[in-house]
């Protein structure tokens, strides 16, 4: 992870003008939107009845929108906020998904991931995974060998594979169809659980951003490695009590 663009993202939500509120969309059903599309707050929609849409400001508030509606497409978006009080904003989110979906769905209290882009595949649940990149899986429990497979809903194949002893990750081999799974099935230790695949577009680099779109599809468990990424980042880059002016790389609004 390059932490180094992480903090030029922080310092790009802060350069934004608070007019031009821009907002990248996660989830489209009408409007004539996609996934991945950067739009100005102040664009129109008209949706009808059934129609979604879910978009992220560049410091992670979201906005969802439901048909009928008519109007822009921010009516919730305002200034960015200081880089520290959108994590914390985040932070809560997080809780309060937590609580509603449930901590053991939504994976709130599993094992902390060391990376945010590893796919623990130990547990079902939904994952993210940034596009076009392959996917590492990871477990938590990393001593002993074990075998597992992972197959498609349908059963049509199966591939086996096997933890080695001291390892925690592992970059699956080439195999047909396996890449274009978006859903599949792993059985491990006579259980059998599904994992769910959500990509990430692979020019969405805005931190805030990025830990707000794992939060609405469930990747929690990925959400809290990047926002303790994120804070970390922040303390290191804080100005120390007394200085007069802010450290080379601070944030500062």
């Amino acid at each position: 992870m390059n932490w180094n663009a992480l903090i030029a993202g922080l310092a790009l939500v802060l350069a934004w003008p608070a007019l031009a509120a821009p907002m990248i969309v996660v989830e489209a059903r009408g409007g004539g939107l996609n996934p991945g599309m950067r739009i100005d707050s102040t664009r129109p929609v008209k949706l009808v009845e059934g129609e979604k849409i879910v978009l992220v400001a560049l410091d992670g508030r979201m906005t969802t929108l439901r048909g009928p509606y008519t109007g822009p497409i921010g009516r919730n978006a305002g200034s960015v906020q200081n880089p520290r009080t959108a994590l914390a904003a985040l932070i809560a989110t997080r809780n309060d998904r937590a609580s509603t979906v449930g901590a053991v769905r939504s994976g709130a209290n599993a094992a902390p991931l060391p990376e945010p882009w590893l796919i623990d595949i130990s547990r079902g649940g939904d994952r993210c995974l940034k596009g076009g990149e392959k996917p590492v899986w990871w477990r938590p429990e990393s001593r002993v060998e074990q075998a597992f497979s992972v197959f498609p809903v349908d059963r049509s194949w199966r591939a086996d594979y096997v933890w080695k002893s001291a390892t925690d990750r592992m970059t699956p081999p080439d195999i047909v169809g396996l890449d274009d799974l978006r859903i599949f099935i792993v059985r491990a230790v006579g259980q059998e659980y599904p994992v769910r695949i959500n990509v990430i577009p692979r020019d969405i680099s805005d931190p805030m951003v990025i830990s707000a779109w794992m939060l609405e599809k469930g990747c929690v468990q990925q959400a809290d490695s990047y926002l303790r990424a994120i804070g970390k980042d922040l303390a290191e880059t804080a100005p120390s009590p007394g200085d007069a002016a802010p450290r080379t790389g601070s944030l500062q609004r």
